[in-house]
């Protein structure tokens, strides 16, 4: 059976994403920074048949977290065969690239880009063990330069400036982490799922968590002739379209 470790996955994008590679026949590790958070969404999941499933303490920021949850998944499986990097914070609804002070922008980096560095680092050695091994890295449409440059487009007013530095910061590490495993089985990219209905939205939005996770697993799922490097956002550029970086 093939198995996939899912961060940030005891809500949300994170806990559908789990649901799918579940039902896809992966055994999946559910990393939660709160432990019974992880093992009720394990319970949930249970109650609606599934049982290929175990919770893992995993908070991405703590060093001795991310140790912990590589030794105890290595005990369990010689290899992992997908990974996706999921959990994430927004720092707020209210951010000012003038205002917002260093302790916002570090808290946010350290979650969504730092977590994101440390945990594919530390799971590296078992996913090269997998035939087939898969990285995607959960980004978001507004990280993309190319879109944010159009000042004149009023549908883009809506900024969150140390969240967005966070995900284009997160998509260059895609990008390089990609170019460095390039001519390997790996595929590695960054998927934004939408604008979906989650607590992070305060549940607005144009996409149900279904269709957000249907997008990410998409990814997880790639064949050998899929695409790596390629930061995509389906809602807004069907494939085989990409997101413009």
């Amino acid at each position: 059976m093939k198995s996939a470790l899912v961060t940030g996955a005891n809500k949300g994008i994170g806990l559908e994403v789990a649901q799918q590679l579940a039902r896809h026949g992966f055994f999946v590790y559910l990393g939660s920074r709160n432990l019974e958070s992880g093992q009720a969404a394990v319970q949930q999941l249970r109650a609606a048949g599934l049982t290929n499933l175990e919770a893992i303490q995993l908070d991405v920021t703590r060093p001795d977290s991310i140790r912990a949850a590589r030794a105890t998944i290595g005990a369990k499986t010689s290899a992992l065969d997908v990974l996706v990097n999921n959990a994430g914070i927004s720092g707020g609804g209210s951010q000012s690239a003038r205002h917002a002070t260093l302790e916002q922008f570090r808290s946010v980096f350290e979650t969504n880009v730092f977590g994101v560095a440390s945990v594919t680092q530390a799971f590296l050695d078992l996913l090269e063990k997998s035939f087939q091994p898969r990285i995607v890295n959960v980004s978001t449409a507004m990280a993309s330069l190319t879109l944010y440059a159009d000042f004149a487009n009023e549908q883009l007013a809506y900024r969150l400036p140390v969240y967005q530095a966070s995900k284009a910061a997160l998509n260059m590490y895609t990008l390089n982490l990609a170019y460095e495993l390039r001519g390997t089985p790996f595929k590695v990219n960054a998927v934004c799922p939408g604008y979906t209905q989650t607590d992070f939205t305060g549940h607005q939005g144009t996409s149900t968590v279904e269709q957000a996770g249907q997008r990410i697993v998409k990814y997880a799922l790639l064949g050998p002739d899929g695409p790596t490097g390629q930061y995509l956002s389906e809602e807004y550029f069907p494939a085989p379209a990409t997101c413009p970086w």
